[in-house]
């Protein structure tokens, strides 16, 4: 499956945004998701057997909206002969742009950013967008394991979707009511056979956790001090071992204990997140203050690094909502671009070389603008939220923009 590029994911998470905003008059706002192995032919059947079922709905206006939603959805289905890789979502539906009679048709048509499991139709007076919401959640991957000296199961957090990797019984024996030399060689047959399961649970935790690229962290479980024993030994590969945020107590282990482990650690996984991003705008302040620090703030400035292909790292706040807008002479084809606040917000300019009148012609955010240019030379972008004093300081002292450089320009 093709990879989702950070102007891709930041473009979603503002479409979604919008979309959360639409409000139909009645249910007349139709989403439709469409699987990569859904056949295009069978969902324009589908969506003629709705647009006939739909004469019986009583409302004139909502039947009338509902019938034109469904034939926009089925001329755009008609430019797709299979869905994409991921699958097809579209958003349709009359929005009121103020009092009766000011009603518009919208159309959202994309690919998502994680493959669509099922097909659905939906007809509300909002868009249905939890599959997607849950998609932005599927981000991160931890590594979870439960474990004492009976028994270990692993699995994997996606979101909110848990699959167990594999479970695993270890035979060790229990406690023998011997005494005298026996007692002690049966403990130390005992001991052996725990050391020797915790090896095998350490195997299988590396041969399932190591594969994955973008493992966030991992936690482990159990009742008892296995799991500290097993963490304090020798058992797992190194870059495994140094993922681990936290270890909980639990009273079970198998899949309920996996469970526990989740219920218990929500605090520490909610923090993970914010935690890397604090990371990085430390990173960026750390080489603002240093004698040979590589970093530099501010559109004028940064833009000027990312043309050099000086930026290793660009840091955006999510809350910048600046727009980027050329500037066209229309008579010596002269271009300028300008920076303003909003998107309403502009000014009459004037060409610099002919003294003539510009006109604007084109419009984008700012930071669809710096993801642009940072794709062009490789450089890295994250999108900081506000949710940080880190966040909101390189908001407020930085205009929100702020690099880390590969060297200084």
């Amino acid at each position: 499956m093709t990879e989702i590029s950070s102007k891709e994911l930041y473009e979603f998470k503002r479409t979604l945004q919008e979309l959360s905003d639409k409000k139909g008059r009645g249910t007349e706002l139709v989403s439709v998701y469409i699987p990569r192995d859904k056949q295009i032919s069978d969902v324009v059947k589908h969506m003629r057997e709705e647009q006939s079922q739909s004469a019986n709905i009583k409302s004139k206006s909502t039947k009338k909206n509902v019938q034109s939603a469904i034939e926009v959805i089925m001329q755009r289905l008609r430019l797709f002969p299979t869905p994409p890789e991921r699958g097809l979502v579209l958003f349709v539906g009359m929005i009121p742009r103020g009092g009766p009679g000011t009603e518009k048709m919208e159309t959202y048509v994309f690919e998502p950013p994680e493959p669509i499991q099922t097909y659905t139709y939906h007809c509300d007076s909002e868009f249905f967008l939890e599959p997607l919401k849950e998609m932005l959640a599927d981000k991160d991957v931890y590594g979870l394991a439960v474990l004492d000296r009976k028994e270990a199961t692993i699995a994997t957090l996606k979101g909110k979707r848990v699959d167990i990797v594999k479970t695993l019984t270890s035979g060790v024996p229990g406690k023998h009511k011997a005494g005298g030399q026996s007692q002690r060689r049966f403990d130390r047959v005992i001991e052996l056979a725990a050391h020797e399961f915790l090896k095998k649970i350490g195997k299988h935790i590396n041969d399932s956790f190591l594969p994955i690229p973008d493992l966030n962290g991992v936690i482990l479980g159990g009742p008892g001090h296995t799991k500290e024993d097993f963490l304090k030994g020798d058992y797992m590969h190194h870059e495994i071992k140094n993922k681990v945020i936290t270890t909980v107590d639990t009273s079970y282990t198998g899949e309920f204990g996996i469970r526990e482990v989740i219920d218990k650690s929500m605090d520490a996984l909610a923090e993970m997140e914010v935690i890397q991003e604090k990371k990085l705008v430390q990173k960026f302040l750390h080489e603002l203050v240093s004698d040979d620090g590589l970093a530099s703030y501010g559109e004028k400035e940064v833009r000027h690094n990312l043309l050099m292909g000086a930026v290793e790292i660009l840091l955006l706040s999510e809350d910048i909502y600046s727009q980027r807008k050329t500037y066209e002479c229309s008579v010596c084809g002269h271009t300028s671009n300008y920076t303003y606040k909003n998107a309403n917000e502009d000014s009459e300019k004037i060409c610099k070389k002919c003294n003539e009148k510009m006109k604007i012609t084109e419009s984008k955010d700012v930071i669809d603008d710096f993801v642009e240019m940072a794709e062009e030379v490789g450089s890295d972008v994250e999108i900081i939220s506000t949710e940080t004093e880190e966040g909101i300081q390189l908001l407020r002292a930085f205009g929100g923009i702020g690099a880390v450089l590969r060297y200084r320009v």
